[in-house]
């Protein structure tokens, strides 16, 4: 299969994570918390911007009772991680003694979701389960717990499916690639 190339601004990038992919994971997810999380009344809560895709395609694959609202937090500029998290938009639920289920669109250094986690910890929830569609491994800084991961891919910069390059691409419905030339 070729791979289609797409440029956004001054970047070239590669699909290397197609619509079909992406749709099958996200069905094993639903079908795993379908199972997992039934009878346990969670919230999900959806990191803004860039998880806004999986969370709708997820969401509407779960058959239990539960909850979605959103948190946005910044801390990207272009490629690069700026290493500090910004809170933008904060929690208006009560979420003592719910299981809450953060939806990345991708855990790469961690310091987003262990900023998140210790932030809900204080909020006193049941438990705080995490499921992504995409992991760096091998980018990670801090040790997080993942419950459910859609891909583990390379440490290097992607786009598409929600996530952008200075807020451009996030419409594209498969995962690119930046193009090194």
């Amino acid at each position: 299969m070729s791979k289609k190339r797409t440029k956004v601004l001054d970047l070239t990038f590669e699909t290397t994570i197609t619509e079909e992919r992406i749709r099958s994971e996200i069905s094993r997810i639903a079908t795993e918390m379908n199972r997992d999380l039934a009878g346990k009344n969670p919230i999900f809560l959806g990191i803004l911007n860039g998880a806004f895709m999986f969370a709708s395609d997820l969401f509407k694959q779960i058959t239990f009772p539960c909850q979605i609202t959103f948190l946005k937090l910044a801390s990207y500029e272009g490629t690069q991680t700026t290493g500090t998290v910004k809170q933008l938009i904060g929690i208006n639920q009560d979420l003592k003694d719910r299981t809450v289920v953060i939806l990345e669109d991708i855990v790469d250094t961690g310091i987003t979701l262990d900023t998140i986690i210790r932030q809900l910890s204080g909020y006193q929830p049941k438990e705080i389960m995490v499921a992504t569609m995409l992991h760096k491994p091998e980018a990670l800084q801090k040790e997080v717990k993942l419950d459910y991961v859609g891909f583990e891919i390379p440490n290097e910069f992607v786009l598409g499916y929600g996530l952008d390059y200075n807020g451009y691409a996030r419409n594209l419905p498969e995962i690119y690639t930046l193009v090194k030339d």
